[in-house]
């Protein structure tokens, strides 16, 4: 009998199924590098808050109301009522901006800030102004923390100018202080805008 000698393909599956393998690993390799590159980039591209420039028009409004003239306190409190309102607005704006809702307290403070404008001879207008001066600080801190963790200072000068005003004071007999807060106040919402 003669012999049928079979002979063995070469196997063609094998070398399909590395070529794949190879072909994945380049893609691999040609995204990753790909995505490093990008990623490298990001960090060039993003900015801090305290970078970027919002220029609300309330706020620049409150700013320059208070750098005009801020000797203006009298009797009648109209200065402080309308700086209260102003700030009161301002603070609205960038509370709006950074995601806030601040309603509440914002009805407060027009509440005290309307207070003062009633009795000129009232004693209480100082305790109202505090009130009104401590919940807009209060605020502002919430913002500064979530938003600008940058502006920790100027955030501090805030609250010991809202501290400063004594409730137990005639308002016209601490009038630097009262101006005070409302030049701190200034600056900050000048930095946050």
């Amino acid at each position: 009998m003669a012999e049928i000698k079979i002979e063995k393909k070469k196997p063609v599956l094998i070398w399909i199924l590395s070529a794949l393998v190879v072909t994945a690993v380049l893609i691999f390799f040609i995204y990753n590098y790909a995505f490093i590159e990008e990623v490298d980039e990001i960090p060039e591209a993003t900015t801090s808050l305290l970078e970027v420039n919002e220029n609300n028009s309330i706020v620049t409004a409150y700013v320059d109301f208070i750098e005009i003239d801020s000797n203006r306190m009298s009797l009648d409190h109209e200065f402080t009522n309308e700086a209260l309102f102003k700030l009161t607005n301002a603070t609205n704006a960038i509370a709006d901006a950074a995601g806030y809702v601040v309603k509440a307290d914002i009805d407060s403070v027009k509440m005290y800030a309307e207070m003062i404008t009633q009795d000129p001879f009232e004693v209480t207008h100082a305790n109202n102004i505090r009130r009104a001066c401590n919940i807009l600080t209060k605020v502002l801190q919430k913002i500064q923390l979530a938003k600008y963790p940058g502006l920790t200072t100027e955030m501090s000068e805030l609250e010991n100018a809202s501290r400063s005003i004594n409730p137990d004071v005639l308002t016209l007999d601490q009038q630097d202080a009262v101006i005070s807060f409302f030049n701190k106040a200034a600056v900050l919402l000048k930095k946050m805008n």
